[in-house]
Formats: structure tokens, C-alpha cells, sequence
């Protein structure tokens, strides 16, 4: 029995909306985890454990700084939509904090991934103003902390991946663990007494704790103005006086100080160091020993910025 044109109209009908509603490749995508972070360093850990099971969105780029950054309209519609939300915390992202607390309480998981690094661990310096300093990065035994915040948010957030995250997380932390033992066999060529670093503001509390250097930053914690002009003489006198050989700018702040200080001591500056920031994805650098890294990851960012430091020092 034949069916009429109009039933089979109809046949045919239905079977392309089954095939326009059933699961594709593209729909599973759209299931993946949408990760909004706020800083690069935050992006780049956070990527390191959500691998290719998700999408990280970073909203602040290379050489921008977090102590000053305001959201836009674009960035509060991208972590309206996110599924789950990383940032650094201990008051690195200011004038974000507040946005960040709504979007927690209107129900997103939202986490600051410093929040698993043990107080003990934390520094306090009088200049902060009563605040912990939040640049934990520049030691990677305290970021190998933050590893444990990231594998444990995106477990909850997708249970089914838990194992593969715990492994990601596993390899990172062996990683960062080589990475601290380089730094601290690579600084041994600077001897002791010249182990003195200056830069433009106070962001190198952990990095002198961790490989025993002197820090002296000469804006204190701000980022926005110049020093005064007694603090330029005081650091420059202090340079004479001890020899130091060289002096280091930053990639998220003004050189001039730095550029006054080397004019006014005779001091040369040794480079320029990446602090607030990662440098530019895919910009790739090789060091004394040949070896080649991306300066836009956590691991390209260590070696930079060692090796920066110690051929400038030594």
C-alpha cells in the first residue's frame, strides 16, 4: 500500500527533526566546562588541569595589571555565563573583589585558588597595610599549593573527569617540583652577598624568600605612580654602596623610576622581569643551557625571569 505524498510530507518531516535533535559532536562541546580567569598566571593553572575537557576564558592579557583592573561590561557577561570562576584572591584583583562575591553568592562556584596555600606560608609585610602579599607565584612550592584548589573545584564541577584532573594536577605538581629545584641550583651561581634585587615595586617577597635574595622595591606596593625623589636617591646610594651590578624593570609597570635610578647610579639594567603578568602567548625564548620555553606559561614565566636575574648578577 503506497502512502500519500502528504503522509510522507509529514514522514519525512519528523525524521529531519530527529536528526537535527539528536547529540552531535558539536552539542557534546557545548557540554564541556566554560572556566572564566581572571589573571594570566590564574588562566594558565587552570588550563594545566582542565586540559582539552574545557574552555578557559582569561580576562586579563599580557602585561596587564591586577591591582588596578576594572571589569568590564564584557567581562561580567563572560563570568555571568562561566560554569566555574578562578582568581588569585588576597586582594590582587581589588576593584574586581566586589563583582566576584555577588556572582558566589548568586550561586556560580567561584574560587580563589590562593585559598589552599597555608596562612603560616603567607607573608605580611608592614607596607601591605595589614593584607597578605598576594604574589605567591614567584615561589613555586606555595603554587604548587594552588594546584590543589583547581583540581578540587573542577571534581566538583565535573565529577565525571575527577580522576583525569587528579592526574593532571599530579603531573604539574611533579613538575613545579623541578622547577623549584632548577631555580634554587641555577641561583647558587650568584654568591651570596650580591643576591640583591631591585625592581620597580614590592612583587618579589616570595621569589627572595625561596631563593634567599634581597628585595627592594622601589614604589613600595603601588603600581600607578613614581617613587619620590628621596626614595630615588635612598635606592641609588644603597646601589653604590653595595656594588650591586644590576637593576630590573617590569612588564606590568612604568620603567621610568627604574630608568631615573640607573641614570642618577651608573647601575645598568639587567632586564626587564615579568610580575602581575605573563608575557605573550607562543613568544618563545631559549636559555644558556639551549633549553626552549614559552614565556606565556608559569614555566616559561620561572625561567625568564631566573635566568634574567642571575645573568645579570653573577
Amino acid at each position: 500500500m503506497k502512502c500519500p505524498r502528504s503522509a510522507l510530507f509529514f514522514l519525512t518531516l519528523l525524521t529531519m527533526a530527529s536528526i537535527s535533535c539528536s547529540p552531535t559532536s558539536n552539542d557534546s562541546n557545548d557540554e564541556r566546562i566554560k572556566a572564566v580567569a581572571t589573571t594570566t598566571f590564574v588562566a594558565d593553572l587552570v588550563r594545566s588541569i582542565l586540559g582539552d575537557d574545557g574552555e578557559v576564558r582569561g580576562l586579563m592579557g599580557p602585561g596587564v595589571d591586577p591591582h588596578l583592573y576594572k571589569a568590564t561590561a564584557g567581562d561580567v557577561n563572560q563570568l555571568q555565563s562561566a560554569d566555574v570562576i578562578f582568581y588569585n584572591g588576597l586582594h590582587l584583583e581589588g576593584r574586581m573583589t566586589e563583582v566576584l562575591v555577588r556572582l558566589g553568592r548568586q550561586g556560580t562556584p567561584v574560587y580563589a585558588i590562593t585559598e589552599s596555600v597555608p596562612e603560616s606560608r603567607l607573608l605580611e609585610p608592614a607596607e601591605f597595610a595589614g593584607h597578605y602579599d598576594p604574589h605567591v607565584w614567584f615561589d613555586p612550592d606555595l603554587w604548587i599549593h594552588c594546584v590543589d584548589t583547581v583540581v578540587s573545584a573542577l571534581s566538583k564541577v565535573d565529577p565525571s573527569r575527577a580522576g583525569t584532573y587528579e592526574n593532571r594536577g599530579t603531573d604539574l605538581v611533579s613538575r613545579l617540583t623541578e622547577l623549584k629545584r632548577w631555580g634554587d641550583e641555577y641561583a647558587q651561581q650568584i654568591p651570596r652577598k650580591q643576591r640583591i634585587l631591585v625592581t620597580s615595586h614590592d612583587a618579589y617577597n616570595y621569589f627572595g624568600q625561596a631563593f634567599d635574595f634581597q628585595v627592594i622595591g622601589v614604589q613600595g606596593i603601588s603600581t600607578v605612580s613614581e617613587a619620590g625623589l628621596a626614595d630615588i636617591v635612598k635606592v641609588s646610594k644603597f646601589i653604590r654602596e653595595n656594588g650591586i651590578k644590576a637593576i630590573f624593570v617590569e612588564s606590568s609597570v612604568s620603567p621610568a623610576t627604574i630608568e631615573r635610578i640607573s641614570a642618577d647610579s651608573g647601575v645598568s639594567i639587567g632586564g626587564e622581569l615579568f610580575s602581575d603578568a605573563l608575557g605573550e602567548p607562543g613568544h618563545m625564548e631559549t636559555g644558556p643551557d639551549d633549553s626552549s620555553y614559552d614565556v606565556g606559561t608559569y614555566e616559561g614565566m620561572f625561567r625568564h625571569n631566573m635566568t634574567t636575574i642571575v645573568e645579570a648578577l653573577k
